[in-house]
């Protein structure tokens, strides 16, 4: 079976490409680079999975992300988190001891909005671009080529890597400076996380009240509670099937810089801070894999 969708490609010029970070998110996503038509060398922590890549979309892979990286016109990262960043970004075996003055680095790890400044500055002083580009749309949106992309940085940075990042984007968004795409990706979770525990709190009212709910979420959806997390994870939630994709365990990271950010900035995020909570529940429940929906889990 195919790890990605068939899609549609813009014509761009192509490009040598390195990407770094091979999971759920960045082996779709490096495959359309491939499909899309540009030469892509892959580094992965987990050599294995580099080799797989390679043997179902050709290109190449490194043993390091220097060598990954060397004599790429960009470089593409999608790992877990801050920490992961720096130690595949930073230091004499990482992607900027590789790279070429005049090069990008693209980030599309979901870290913080503080390493996002610092590998821009850092990057700055080598002469390489930098954008800090988090994506929403899940694993799905992957496969399919269709992600929302939110991005940091420069201009001038973020006109050369659009055409670019659009084989595996569906819009792809220079939302403000550096730092700028992490923050609005926060923005996309603090929303995600209410939303989630609304549908659930419903479902499970809904279920309690012996209604036939699947047939009332097709109703409702019709009108203004009607969302993306309604229309595709309501009726699974009602099934009691929860591995659709992004995990608890991700999205407590992800609340978790939300939070911290919070602090920083002094907003205010009361019902996020709880969601928080309820995800701790799930993982306390054996839930750290399921997917973000099994909120409706707790409320059994």
């Amino acid at each position: 079976m195919a790890s990605i969708g068939t899609k549609t490609y813009d014509s761009t010029s192509p490009l040598n490409v390195s990407f770094i970070g091979l999971g759920v998110m960045g082996f779709p996503m490096a495959g359309h680079l491939t499909q899309a038509g540009h030469a892509v060398r892959v580094y992965n922590r987990t050599p294995s999975k580099a080799r797989d890549w390679v043997q179902e979309f050709g290109g190449s892979h490194a043993p390091t992300p220097r060598e990954a990286a060397q004599d790429a016109d960009m470089v593409f990262v999608c790992v877990g988190n801050d920490d992961d960043l720096r130690s595949v970004v930073l230091g004499a075996d990482g992607a900027l001891a590789g790279m070429k003055p005049g090069s990008l680095l693209v980030d599309h790890t979901t870290a913080s909005a503080k390493v996002a400044r610092e590998l821009y500055a850092t990057a700055q002083d080598q002469e390489i671009a930098f954008i800090d580009a988090p994506v929403s749309g899940g694993q799905a949106g992957a496969v399919n080529g269709v992600l929302t992309v939110m991005c940091g940085g420069d201009a001038d940075a973020f006109e050369r890597m659009k055409p670019v990042a659009q084989a595996y984007s569906r819009a792809v968004t220079l939302v403000g400076e550096p730092g700028a795409g992490q923050l609005a990706k926060m923005v996309n979770q603090i929303c995600i996380a209410g939303l989630v525990q609304g549908l659930s709190e419903g479902i499970a009212f809904g279920q309690k009240a012996g209604l036939d709910m699947k047939l009332v979420l097709d109703v409702i959806s019709k009108g203004a509670a009607q969302s993306w997390q309604m229309e595709n994870r309501g009726a699974t939630m009602v099934d009691g099937q929860f591995d659709f994709g992004f995990a608890v365990d991700w999205m407590r990271k992800d609340l978790g810089l939300v939070l911290d950010e919070s602090r920083s900035n002094g907003a205010r995020l009361p019902v996020t801070a709880l969601v928080d909570q309820f995800y701790a529940d799930v993982q306390q429940m054996g839930g750290s894999r399921w997917d973000t929906s099994s909120l409706i889990k707790r409320l059994g």
